[in-house]
């Protein structure tokens, strides 16, 4: 008869495989049930540029986009995400998608140790997606659940609103 202590070595590990289309391209990996995806996206994907900051939702460094939608990934367990389509900063770069915020960004200084720009980008995409010019209420509202110690946000905010601006006139994308 196995003991108390076999049983709980072998559920620990236990590893599940998930399948993602991350950044355009299929990948699939073993993780434990309980791994979040910011985990899985960091040490398996070596994805760095999505930050594990508070753990709890509160701080928003470890925004992804799931199938469209920022999405918290430190509150996700990997094995939740198994299909869905995800972009992380580095995708999102790659792709071009931010390259006007981006650049905005460092042309207001809206970033100053960075642990939260990529968050704040993959907010500030998924809002632009929804609302092509956002009020600046409507942009501090979407940018409510990330926290920046640096900037006090005003030039975040510029910049973001500065973007949506050009890109209703016919600007950069």
């Amino acid at each position: 008869m196995r003991g108390f202590d076999e049983t709980l070595l072998d559920e620990a590990e236990e590893t599940v495989r998930v399948r993602f289309v991350v950044n355009g391209r299929k990948v699939a990996c073993e993780v434990a049930p309980r791994e979040t995806l910011v985990d899985c996206l960091r040490d398996k994907l070596e994805l760095t540029g999505t930050h594990a900051g508070c753990e709890v939702g509160a701080c928003g460094a470890c925004l992804v986009q799931i199938d469209g939608r920022a999405v918290h990934s430190c509150l996700m367990f990997a094995v939740q995400a198994d299909g869905a389509r995800i972009d992380t900063i580095e995708g999102l770069t790659e792709s071009g998608a931010i390259a006007d915020l981006q650049a905005e960004f460092h042309r207001r200084n809206a970033l100053q140790c960075g642990f939260c720009t990529p968050g704040m980008l993959v907010n500030a995409c998924e809002l632009l997606s929804q609302v092509a010019q956002p009020s600046r209420e409507q942009i501090r509202d979407a940018l409510s659940g990330n926290y920046c110690r640096c900037t006090g946000y005003e030039a975040i905010v510029d910049a973001i609103d500065a973007v949506a601006k050009a890109r209703s006139a016919g600007g950069a994308r």
